[in-house]
């Protein structure tokens, strides 16, 4: 039987779903990595690759030229470049320890992405020393997509020049919002036209997928403002578009303390700035991918969404299909078949590492038969908005009935219209999207310990 019934109110949504959970780049989440996976651990999971198998790389630059207030990345502003030299010397030095972690084998490379911080912080040069680096540690294949998030006002054609010389192929702008007052209550203050250069640039230089980040949620945001960056944005047509709510998690990020509490809007309003900018995305013909991804037609992450091939990893949504996502700088986070590893977050500590020659690895986890089939569960979610649990059952060789509990969860959702349930088969509905994560917390087991250290679900 096929349950469905009216959906809540908006202010009736809020009030009783607007707790916090985590946004599920992964299963387990970061919250659940201890020391007790180490250096030691991750060799012995590099020795266990397949020679032939492709992996994914992410390289993680921890250098801004500012610090945006609302930023929940591991980052620090420099002023001078001698920091980001120095980082430079130990990256090249990580990727020997891993080069001779793997014995001397070169794997197949499928993706690069370089993330952060602010990757075009790099010197030209440096981006060039470090893909060389990289041709000696990896096999460089012909369909090898590289990818980076860059910030547009400390953006330069010669970088971009050289980055297109070296294979980017695709390239996320940091926009957030437009209004100048928003831009100065989280100091990042950048004009449409140094987005507009970056994005000319960059088409000149053959990348063919530019997204650009924008949020919701921000001091002094309202939906006029939210709606006035996303029109300003379309004159420029990018491939893709990322829509996220911003998180207030001072306890976890201090520098959020500078964003005064009473200036940011309430869940409401937040949903109205989301419901808004996702409405005139798809009058020009964006398809909506995942929760908060947006995409034309022809774009792959769009086909791989309809073809249900959509991935999530801790970049967001991606169309990666390697088992294996290696990571490169401080705080940077790998995803082998055996589990998670994760460097160690402050550059000192992994520094020192390398000065001892020891790969970098701070904690992470090993996943449990129990942890792969819940996590698959969690994914599809949050890709497809729908899972057969029966199916996923089988493969994983358990029954549904295991699920019992979980499933009795989920009636609470269907009776307010927010999932279907059609026996095993869960479908999230229209109005259950602005709760997706909530609905796969119901199979999260370590969440009830951690829950007070996520952000709103709203």
């Amino acid at each position: 039987m096929v349950v469905r019934t009216a959906r809540l109110s908006r202010d009736a949504l809020i009030e009783k779903y607007d707790g916090r959970a985590p946004r599920y780049t992964s299963y387990p989440t970061a919250l659940q990595f201890t020391p007790q996976v180490t250096a030691a651990t991750y060799r012995d999971w590099l020795d266990r690759l397949p020679d032939d198998e492709a992996v994914s790389l992410y390289i993680h630059v921890p250098f801004c030229s500012r610090l945006c207030w609302y930023c929940g990345c591991n980052t620090r502003a420099v002023n001078h470049h001698g920091p980001v030299a120095a980082f430079v010397f130990y990256l090249e030095k990580e990727i020997l320890e891993l080069h001779k972690a793997l014995h001397g084998r070169r794997p197949r490379l499928s993706a690069l992405h370089f993330g952060g911080g602010t990757p075009n912080m790099l010197s030209p040069e440096e981006v060039g020393s470090i893909l060389a680096a990289l041709s000696g540690a990896f096999r460089f294949g012909s369909g090898l997509e590289v990818a980076a998030e860059l910030d547009p006002e400390v953006l330069t054609q010669d970088w971009v020049t050289t980055a297109c010389v070296n294979g980017l192929s695709r390239a996320s702008l940091g926009v957030q919002n437009l209004d100048r007052k928003v831009q100065a209550a989280v100091n990042r203050i950048e004009a449409f036209e140094q987005i507009a250069r970056a994005v000319r640039w960059l088409r000149r230089g053959g990348v063919i997928s530019i997204n650009m980040d924008l949020m919701y949620g921000l001091p002094h945001q309202t939906v006029a403002n939210t709606l006035a960056t996303v029109d300003s944005l379309m004159n420029l047509r990018p491939e893709r578009i990322s829509l996220f709510g911003y998180a207030h998690v001072p306890w976890m990020k201090p520098h959020q303390k500078l964003i005064a509490e009473s200036t940011l809007p309430g869940a409401a309003e937040r949903l109205d700035q989301f419901d808004t900018a996702a409405e005139r995305l798809a009058s020009e013909g964006y398809v909506r991918v995942g929760m908060d991804h947006f995409a034309v037609p022809e774009d792959d992450l769009a086909r791989a969404s309809a073809e249900g091939r959509l991935h999530r990893n801790f970049q967001g949504y991606t169309t990666d299909v390697a088992g294996t996502l290696l990571g490169l700088g401080p705080s940077a986070i790998g995803r082998l078949p055996q589990g998670f590893v994760q460097n160690a977050a402050q550059e000192l500590d992994w520094r020192k590492a390398l000065d001892h020659d020891v790969l970098p690895i701070s904690r992470g986890v090993e996943l449990s038969a129990d942890d792969r089939f819940r996590g698959e569960i969690i994914e599809r979610l949050m890709c497809d908005f729908a899972v057969d649990l029966g199916e996923v059952c089988a493969r994983d060789g358990r029954h549904p009935r295991d699920l019992v509990h979980e499933i009795s969860q989920l009636e609470t959702f269907a009776a307010d219209g927010l999932v279907e349930l059609d026996g095993f088969r869960v479908k999230v509905t229209e109005p259950g999207r602005l709760v997706v994560r909530s609905v796969c917390a119901v199979f999260d087991v370590y969440l009830r310990e951690a829950e007070g250290r996520h952000s709103r679900a709203l």
